[in-house]
């Protein structure tokens, strides 16, 4: 007690105005405060920009794939196979891409899994600036036995109204930050009960508040409060199935397109894009078994490593892709195996792990 006495009697000496060291400590603390926050929001901007920005090797990539493609004569410049593109037996696959690496990994990992390689067509759809160096990276490097055949957003009939009645009625959609670990045409077996989109969801056990369609869509609103439950789950993008002769009959594209013009006049949604695909393919999505599609390697360095080891198909959604530096090292190697790191070209362009 007596060296207590002597503490507090040697601090009163010292500051003897208590109400003014408070005020400065509460001054200090805020400037801390003050000085996390705008650290955090820098890196939150920094982690953006770096996964918006492309790597100097694959914008190197594209450049000396795009002139070599200029080089060529025009009968060249067609891929082969072109007879398997509609044809109804086979397991057709679509993908949107700029990033030719990441549409190589997805296409080398499908056909890696598949048992019947051969049945695969892969339909690689990206804008008109990136299409000759993506045509050129699978005209020399043809997968093979599948086939692939690259197509411009700009001229791309495949799955409008001009779909030929005589192709296959699904087809699985891909992202282009997807690695494929096992055989997915088994999607095709899979009885999707009258439903447009067959997904996984995204509300995980245990929390089932987690990813609810009220977290992302504005249910203030009475167009959005009178026709869906602010309860439902909403599902994943990046491994979808989808029964093109449903989507035609319900006519999904004009839906899409009538959310997509209301969001431009009123605030239909709190963030992000993907609030449209929930709205539009509401009560026509069949849930599938969580192992088919596992999310989070671009964002989330906990994802279970049990659930990566039984998932069919695993996803980087997020800023942090495996291509970039900042990408989660622990998953890296998922994609890095589909890569080959000693092609010429990789190598010319400092390409490498």
């Amino acid at each position: 007690m007596k060296a207590m006495e002597a503490t507090l009697l040697k601090a009163s000496r010292i500051y003897p105005d208590c109400a003014a060291m408070i005020r400065k400590l509460r001054a200090m603390t805020y400037n801390a405060e003050e000085q996390v926050r705008s650290q955090r929001n820098q890196e939150i901007f920094l982690r953006a920009l770096g996964g918006r920005t492309i790597p100097k090797g694959l914008h190197c990539l594209s450049m000396r794939l795009t002139a070599e493609y200029f080089a060529l004569e025009p009968e060249d410049r067609e891929f082969r196979y072109k007879h398997k593109l509609q044809n109804p037996h086979f397991y057709h696959f679509a993908v949107f891409s700029d990033n030719i690496l990441a549409c190589s990994v997805v296409v080398n990992s499908t056909i890696s899994t598949a048992r019947e390689p051969e049945k695969i067509v892969f339909h690689v759809v990206t804008d008109s600036l990136n299409l000759p160096a993506m045509s050129m990276w699978f005209l020399i490097n043809p997968p093979s036995k599948a086939t692939v055949h690259v197509e411009s957003m700009d001229n791309f009939h495949w799955l409008t109204t001009k779909y030929n009645v005589t192709l296959q009625r699904k087809v699985v959609l891909l992202d282009h930050d997807v690695v494929v670990k096992r055989d997915i045409t088994r999607l095709w077996r899979i009885n999707t009960r009258g439903k447009v989109n067959g997904a996984v969801q995204t509300c995980t056990e245990g929390e089932p508040s987690f990813r609810r369609m009220d977290m992302f869509v504005n249910f203030t609103d009475p167009i959005i409060a009178n026709k869906f439950d602010a309860k439902t789950c909403t599902w994943a993008f990046g491994m979808n199935i989808f029964d093109l002769a449903e989507w035609r009959r319900r006519n999904l594209t004009g839906v899409y397109h009538k959310y997509l013009h209301l969001g431009n006049k009123r605030p239909l949604w709190k963030e992000g894009s993907l609030s449209i695909g929930w709205l539009t393919f509401y009560k026509h999505t069949l849930a599938l078994d969580k192992n088919w599609h596992v999310l989070g390697l671009g964002h989330d360095s906990n994802v279970r490593q049990e659930d990566i080891d039984q998932a069919s198909v695993v996803h980087f959604d997020g800023i942090r892709k495996p291509w970039l530096d900042i990408g989660i090292e622990r998953y890296k190697h998922l994609w890095r195996k589909h890569v080959k790191y000693e092609h010429p070209y990789l190598q010319q362009c400092n390409v490498h792990e």
